[in-house]
């Protein structure tokens, strides 16, 4: 029996199989509000079979974009647009979904990837970021403010209200990004936080900000609600954040009621060398699930589904993430269905296009 088609349950939340829809920008949002695009592209995701899709890192604030373009939910109006789009995709899809709750930090302001993504001044329509210190991420970036005691409370607040938004539109699990050179990221990174309050210094200190949002938004989403986090385990930068430092992380969120850790690396530093290829990060999910015991979510250039299925039944991780694996081909838990043995939910509109060396591949 396949083990990456086996059922697994996030907190209360049950998910049909292992494999996971990451998070991946559009950048197709108007003024932070979702488009026609998002229902488009997530319906067409939300029939792929997968076990549980993770809708794209959405701003808390508007200052907390990566560009103009990204999805936000920080009042009634981003609120109602993607509600709209949550319903429409749950009329013809039960796959369970989940949002992603961040703010880009000192690496928002950007252009969208297509126009180049570089960072963009205030006459071109960006505006000032925001960071743990007053260090950017490129020399030729424009220098962030460091966050006062204030602003880290309006913070706070800001993710609570998200997470209290995501509730109310039927979202079935909220992830918190800290992962990628994002905010929490670079309050959590030594390379990027030289501050010498409370939240700055040693790694209690660097951890606290996530610890206290993850407390926050934990109590005031119902209990079954999956709350869990996106984590760069290394920065791959000497000196920066590491492997045991994720460790200890993931052991404190595991206290406070996490239920799962999602495991990526990188972003913080263009100083990074990462040795990029066929499952390049499944080491660290593999450390941390051994060591914390939490469920673990691989991701990072897993495109077979062989590796997939070894990648799970090795145990070196409960669950993969695609990101632009499944953007590629969007029916790839069917194929690897498939090739597996396993069969996959798809709407019965599509079960005639079963071939007939795999029938019995669809269920409903």
């Amino acid at each position: 029996m396949s083990q990456l088609f086996t059922p697994i349950t996030l907190g209360a939340l049950p998910l049909p199989n292992r494999i996971i829809i990451a998070p991946m920008c559009q950048y197709s949002a108007d003024n932070g509000k979702a488009t026609p695009w998002h229902t488009i592209h997530l319906g067409n995701l939300s029939h792929s079979g997968a076990g549980l899709l993770i809708v794209e890192a959405t701003a808390v604030s508007p200052e907390g974009r990566i560009s103009d373009r990204d999805l936000g939910l920080w009042d009634e109006t981003t609120t109602q647009a993607l509600a709209d789009v949550v319903t429409a995709v749950k009329q013809y899809s039960r796959m369970p979904l989940g949002i992603q709750l961040g703010h880009a930090g000192r690496k928002a302001s950007c252009a969208v990837p297509w126009q180049g993504g570089g960072q963009i001044s205030a006459t071109e329509g960006g505006w000032q970021t925001l960071s743990a210190s007053a260090l950017p991420f490129n020399s030729q970036d424009q220098i962030p403010q460091a966050m006062s005691l204030e602003q880290i409370q309006q913070l706070k607040a800001q993710f609570v209200a998200a997470a209290q938004h995501a509730d109310g539109i039927g979202f079935d699990l909220i992830e918190l990004h800290a992962a990628h050179g994002y905010l929490l990221h670079q309050f959590l990174s030594p390379l990027s936080n030289q501050r010498t309050d409370q939240y700055g210094g040693g790694l209690a200190n660097r951890m606290r900000l996530l610890l206290e949002i993850f407390s926050e938004v934990r109590q005031v989403i119902p209990a079954h609600k999956v709350l869990g986090v996106r984590i760069s385990a290394s920065d791959w930068v000497d000196g920066g954040w590491d492997e045991p430092q994720s460790v200890e992380l993931t052991a404190a969120l595991k206290q406070l009621g996490c239920d799962y850790i999602h495991i990526s690396s990188g972003g913080l530093s263009p100083q990074q060398q990462i040795p990029i290829g066929p499952n390049y990060q499944v080491p660290f999910a593999e450390t941390i699930k051994q060591k914390v015991g939490m469920p673990t979510i691989a991701v990072g250039q897993i495109t077979e589904a062989e590796q997939a299925e070894a990648i799970v039944a090795t145990g070196q991780a409960d669950m993969v993430a695609l990101g632009r694996g499944i953007l590629y081909n969007p029916r790839w838990p069917w194929h690897a269905a498939a090739k597996l043995g396993a069969n996959v939910k798809a709407p019965p509109q599509y079960w005639r296009s079963e071939p007939q060396a795999v029938k019995g591949l669809f269920k409903e």
